[in-house]
């Protein structure tokens, strides 16, 4: 059973690079995928995903984050089994990783950086600015949602998904997920 549990609370990773086309000129490609299964901080098997609300997202649910792209050019993109069915959830792309408080993974991650922080200026916390992967929950718990970008993760920039309670720009946090994003080029 605590094999069958730690195999579940590791992340899975799945690292591929290649050559490809991007834009027309022949350029490396990125892509990276990584997954887990959501438990509580306090949980005797620590996971890289962790639930801060079990109503929303139950311990065991699970989270899978692909990232992709080429030179300038980034799509991200979260898959959840077991949430809150017909639950509206708001996800972002945060700047560090999660921990025990939710507040660890700091704020959104923002391609230009607005210079007064928290940032609240609708000029900065938006969609085109930041990586916003809102996703309503089906039936069966499962949903997801895709962004893509004209841009990419500056080095050492972003650090996990944040799920929230609500969709738009913030809100309290349900759960967080510790991904290894990088630049894409």
């Amino acid at each position: 059973m605590v094999a069958g549990m730690l195999a579940g609370a590791v992340a899975a990773a799945v690292f591929a690079a290649g050559g490809g086309l991007v834009g027309g000129d022949e350029a490396p490609c990125y892509r990276q995928r990584v997954g887990a299964r959501f438990a509580p901080p306090t949980a005797f098997i620590p996971s890289s995903a962790i639930t801060y609300d079990q109503k929303l997202v139950p311990a065991g649910s699970s989270i899978e984050v692909e990232q992709r792209g080429g030179p300038g050019d980034m799509a991200v993109t979260v898959r959840v089994k077991g949430m809150e069915p017909g639950h509206a959830y708001g996800a972002h792309v945060h700047r560090k990783p999660c921990g025990a408080d939710p507040a660890a993974a700091g704020g959104h991650y923002q391609h230009r950086e607005d210079p007064v922080q928290p940032s609240e200026d609708p000029a900065y916390v938006n969609p085109e600015n930041e990586v916003w992967l809102d996703f309503t929950a089906g039936p069966d718990g499962s949903g997801g949602a895709t962004a893509r970008h004209g841009w990419e993760f500056r080095a050492g920039g972003a650090g996990s998904v944040v799920l929230h309670r609500e969709q738009g720009g913030a809100g309290d946090r349900a759960a967080c997920f510790t991904v290894p994003f990088s630049p894409v080029g």
